[in-house]
């Protein structure tokens, strides 16, 4: 059996100076202040806040001697300061047999006076010193050494406050972190694992959180509804988090059930609205809801759409030959009234015809505000493109001013 050696005192003293992380820290005001208090109170030239490292004493504050940060430790005073447990007293160092052979007393920096109180943790562990020194020999009073501990314990009061505070920051950073993977997961199972591969169809979506730290409201689909049938939906839920997670849940998989038992898209959005509104019973001020939902039947060379928009931006056409239109009918928000009134309508596309379906986050964000001229603009520039770089070209025109979230979904007519 193997016995571990026991960890010496400076050791362990040296792990506290490493848990106070202060080492080669830029200059701090607070602590220049507290050395400056303690050169007038002892009317002395030099003050310095003192760590005493494993072999060298570094300077966190230096009053009086403005070209150094650090020394050697072994001709340091600090570090035979330390080792007591209240101030440590040199008078006239050129006459007391602990300093006079000391490099600092008997070179040419001249030390005379030294008087270091201890920065003594609540642990117990000596970390440095707060010292004054003169050219001079000179004496010290009790009360003169006693407010100098008085100002090397604001100086520990410093240290710890600089360490509760990194260490609240390194748990609001882990609760952070942990939002942030919570948020994301939730996320994605609010949307589509993957789109699926669609005869005659090129399809491409995207989704931007305009905060990663919270679920947001805006969701797409794209899902089955029989052998020649597909569903798409672009919606967004007032409000984020759980509560509006849990409204995009129900509208998502309201959306695919009722796509399933009505053919007319403004017949499926009126089953989801029926649904929001037995969902909210039990809450006041539900949050509403917009939803765009269409039937996509693709054919060899064209394709026909026909969609209903309830509250929801209505979907932006991009032609073959760069022609840009919008389609459809505005309709009333989903989840409020208590019938909704949308329209169906009906889109014929031919081979590169585009449409585009996106959240209000595209059109509210950017800088100005995009609306939807800017996105008629936008998608002017993108004649012949694939749907993820259409997609991917109206993002990167509102990332930089991205005021909500958004998700974008673009599908393109192929042979």
């Amino acid at each position: 059996m193997t016995v571990a050696e026991p960890v010496s005192m400076e050791e362990q003293r040296l792990a506290a100076v490493r848990r106070y992380d202060i080492l080669d820290t830029p200059p701090d005001g607070a602590f220049d202040r507290m050395a400056a208090a303690a050169a007038d109170l002892f009317s002395v030239p030099i003050a310095i806040v003192s760590i005493v490292d494993s072999d060298r004493i570094w300077f966190k504050s230096h009053h009086g001697l403005d070209e150094v940060t650090e020394i050697d430790r072994e001709p340091g005073l600090c570090a035979s300061a330390i080792l007591g447990e209240g101030p440590w007293v040199v008078t006239h160092a050129a006459s007391d047999p602990r300093t006079l052979a000391n490099p600092l007393v008997a070179g040419e920096f001249g030390l005379q006076f030294y008087a270091g109180a201890p920065l003594t943790t609540s642990d117990g562990y000596n970390l440095g010193t707060l010292c004054v020194l003169d050219h001079e020999p000179r004496q010290a009073t009790d009360a003169e050494t006693r407010i100098l501990s008085h100002l090397a314990s604001l100086v520990v009061d410093q240290l710890e406050l600089r360490l509760s505070a990194r260490k609240a920051l390194a748990v609001s950073e882990q609760r952070l972190s942990e939002t942030e993977t919570l948020a994301a997961a939730l996320q994605r199972s609010l949307l589509p694992p993957a789109l699926p591969d669609i005869p005659h169809i090129e399809i491409a979506a995207a989704y931007h959180p305009a905060n990663r730290y919270q679920v947001g409201g805006d969701f797409y689909d794209v899902f089955p509804i029989d052998a020649q049938t597909w569903g798409l939906v672009m919606g967004d839920v007032c409000g984020k988090g759980p509560e509006a997670a849990g409204r995009t849940s129900c509208a998502r998989y309201s959306l695919r059930a009722a796509a399933i038992h009505q053919t007319d898209p403004a017949a499926v959005l009126e089953l989801v609205n029926q649904a929001l509104l037995l969902d909210a019973e039990p809450v006041i001020e539900a949050p509403f809801v917009t939803a765009l939902f269409a039937r996509l039947q693709p054919h060899s060379g064209r394709a026909t759409i026909s969609f209903a928009a309830g509250g929801h931006p209505l979907p932006t056409v991009l032609r073959a030959d760069g022609t840009v239109e919008q389609a459809g009918e505005p309709g009333t928000l989903l989840g409020v009234l208590p019938q909704s009134r949308t329209t169906t309508s009906t889109l014929e596309l031919a081979t590169g015809d585009t449409v585009v379906l996106v959240t209000d986050g595209v059109l509210d964000s950017g800088r100005p505000r995009l609306d939807h001229d800017g996105l008629t603009d936008v998608l002017g520039s993108c004649r012949g493109l694939p749907p993820a770089q259409i997609a991917a070209r109206i993002h990167h025109t509102v990332a930089t001013a991205q005021s909500d979230d958004i998700a974008i979904l673009v599908v393109t007519a192929r042979d």
